[in-house]
């Protein structure tokens, strides 16, 4: 056994690319490996903006042995009365290139057939490999891939050479105009020129003589160390930030953490302010001091050694200051408009082509917010803050520093209706109108910051379906997946009580005026709740409950986000209980004969059997109960009380005959069990419960 190695060496890829490329290539090189039959004992991927490489330890030195079995013809076809092989047995053999000799009989099933078994000795894993390095290289994909040069082969970035060794053996292969070798390279200002491998388990240590630290999962482990280090040293932490340090880690190669400190003056800049320049725009770790406040220090990471750190530092501190600088004249000069003063400029920003500009969409959030706020019981004084913060919600977007920061939007229209005199519950919903930003983002807090958020969203969800545009594949530049998300989640945290069709109709009239709109209210509406039906299935299913209970109640009705939250909560309670199964049995021994009759008026003078008026008394009891219950949002109380249903349904269909002659009493009987199936309809469409 020896090991394998295969370095694909680019130009410096974007940082965001390589954690997705290299687990594509662990994937391809295993699914190949595995395919071609070769042992191996482990694969790991490594790799820098520069390279990228898969290392398989203890790769066989050949395939393994392939034997195949080939079925045939029936046994009772394939030789004659007397024994003799039949023309088609023969036709079979010669097809397979075996003889009839060594065909051998197998049963299937009931029947008896003629198989042919076929070895193949394994060839050289040099030889194959020749022939999995390309697939491995062109299987993979990219975001934004790129051409170079004359040819139409795409990659992340232009290769620059490719290394591929099996112990000391190179596997030779072309491809995008180069040969593999043995050849890598360091550093880029670090190493001395080429480095010839030797064998592949030359390669960690090799290029780490070479000021390359090419494993991620070591290289992410040295900056977080240095970095704490760092931090520690000048009297502060760093604040824990996964996504961070992951980009900085995909940016070098041999990291060195530095301390860079900035004038003390820029503190008077909102934290999230300072945090955005230093975060999103040098890639630098904030340091705080205690309580959480910044300090005017950074972290940076470097991508070379310890030596002339001091002019890596000046410089770095330069840059910063003139961030900074930017960021405190963009902040002094905001400072001097009132936030409500900057509605008006909104008027020339257009929002989207067919929708109208920005101004629209605010007159319309605010109309919408204000019928959210009612509906969900909101007092005079809290709509007067949500109508505020709707009509300056969007303010911020004409400010200097968010259209030099776009990310900070929301936050500075916060702090800007703070320093406006805007009413600190105003202020609080403008920011929280934009959340959540993305996946685990922190949710709206307050009463007035909710209902903003999910007006916002209704809007720009109604809007984009209306002019069709709407999410396709992996395509969904507008985010409204993750609007629709939002929405969810906010409605379930928030226990609201909101109807999914009468806001999004509601939403719809206030486009119907100044938009061109292409699609009309009702088939919004659907598509919107087929929508929202699919993002809700996930997020319960990705809560762990089951898919059948997910199903079943949503199946039901999603109009009530909230409600469906409580069913399937109640129904993922409800079985685990001995009453579970009364309830699946009694509704579906009901609703298997009544699922075609229309038909729901019983005559109780039709009723003839004592076991069918017993089933009428207790469900007009049931009935009336389980409405109430339904009404207080008690959906487990309401299956209890199903459950009763159990023996007198297992009377009825023991002691009635429900396909009678008689046209009235069958009607009648069906119209009983119809009764029963429509008892739970609002809480889960039972026939999708799958029972254990």
């Amino acid at each position: 056994m020896r090991d394998f190695l295969l370095e694909i060496g680019t130009e410096e890829m974007p940082a965001r690319f390589l954690g997705p490329a290299l687990q594509q290539l662990k994937e391809l090189a295993e699914g190949q490996i595995v395919e071609k039959r070769i042992d191996f004992e482990r694969i790991r991927v490594a790799g820098t903006p520069r390279r990228m490489a898969v290392y398989i330890s203890g790769l066989a030195e050949s395939q393994r042995p392939l034997v195949k079995e080939v079925k045939g013809p029936a046994l009772k076809v394939a030789y004659s009365a007397g024994g003799d092989p039949s023309p088609a047995l023969l036709g079979f053999a010669r097809s397979q290139g075996v003889d009839v000799a060594d065909l051998v009989v197998k049963t299937v099933g009931p029947v008896e057939y003629v198989f042919a078994r076929k070895s193949e000795q394994g060839r050289p894993t040099a030889e194959v490999l020749a022939e999995v390095c390309p697939a491995m290289i062109t299987g993979l994909h990219f975001p934004k891939p790129m051409r170079w040069g004359d040819m139409d082969f795409r990659f992340a970035r232009p290769i620059r050479w490719l290394v591929a060794l099996y112990g000391s053996e190179v596997i030779s292969f072309s491809l995008a105009g180069l040969e593999s070798g043995r050849i890598t390279y360091g550093h880029r200002f670090l190493s001395r020129g080429p480095l010839a491998l030797g064998d592949a388990r030359d390669y960690f240590d090799g290029l780490k003589r070479a000021f390359v630290v090419v494993d991620p999962e070591e290289r992410r482990e040295m900056i977080s160390r240095q970095v704490e280090a760092e931090a520690g040293g000048a009297g502060g932490r760093v604040e824990e930030d996964r996504e961070l340090l992951d980009e900085v880690n995909n940016l070098v190669e041999y990291p060195t953490a530095f301390t860079g400190r900035f004038d003390p003056a820029f503190l008077r800049l909102p934290k999230e302010v300072l945090v955005t320049v230093m975060r999103e725009h040098q890639r630098y770790f904030p340091v705080t001091g205690a309580g959480g406040n910044l300090l005017p220090i950074f972290v940076g990471v470097r991508n070379g050694a310890p030596e002339n750190m001091e002019t890596v530092r000046a410089g770095n501190e330069k840059v910063i200051r003139a961030r900074l600088a930017d960021a405190a004249f963009f902040w002094d000069e905001d400072l001097k408009t009132p936030l409500g003063d900057r509605a008006g400029s909104l008027k020339k920003i257009v929002w989207q082509e067919n929708l109208g500009t920005v101004y629209d969409k605010v007159e319309r959030i605010t109309a919408l917010a204000l019928f959210i706020g009612g509906r969900l019981g909101a007092g005079e004084d809290l709509l007067a803050v949500i109508k505020r913060a709707a009509e300056i919600c969007k303010a911020d977007l004409v400010t200097s520093m968010v259209y030099e920061f776009p990310e900070l939007q929301g936050i500075m229209g916060r702090e800007y209706a703070l320093r406006s005199g805007e009413d600190p519950g105003v202020a609080q919903a403008v920011f929280e109108h934009y959340l959540p930003r993305f996946s685990g983002d922190l949710l709206p807090a307050t009463r007035a910051g909710r209902v903003l958020s999910l007006a916002d969203k209704f809007d720009n969800l109604v809007g984009c379906f209306a002019v069709g545009i709407q999410p396709t594949g992996s395509q969904d530049p507008y985010a409204l997946r993750r609007q629709a998300l939002g929405i969810s989640h906010i409605i379930m945290e928030g226990e609201l009580v909101i109807s999914l069709g009468e806001t999004v109709a509601r939403a719809y009239e206030g486009y119907v005026r100044k938009a061109a709109l292409k699609i009309d209210r009702n088939t919004v509406m659907s598509e919107l709740e087929e929508f929202f039906r699919q993002r809700i299935r996930g997020f319960l299913i990705d809560r762990g409950f089951a898919y059948d209970i997910v199903d079943a109640v949503i199946s039901a009705g999603a109009d009530d986000i909230l409600g469906v939250l409580q069913r399937v909560e109640a129904l993922d309670r409800f079985r685990l209980e001995p009453a579970f199964e009364a309830v699946i049995t009694a509704f579906n021994r009901a609703n298997n004969l009544s699922r075609k009759y229309e038909g729901t008026e019983v005559s109780p003078k039709l009723l003839q059997h004592t076991a069918e008026k017993d089933l009428f008394n207790a469900l007009s009891g049931v009935r009336q109960e389980v409405g109430e219950l339904l009404k207080k949002r008690d959906y487990s109380g309401a299956l209890r009380r199903v459950a009763v249903l159990r023996k007198p349904v297992d009377a009825f269909f023991d002691a009635v005959m429900v396909m009678v002659e008689d046209e009235r009493v069958r009607d009648n009987r069906l119209a009983l069990l119809k009764n029963i199936a429509l008892l739970v309809s609002p809480l889960a469409d039972l026939s999708k419960i799958v029972v254990h």
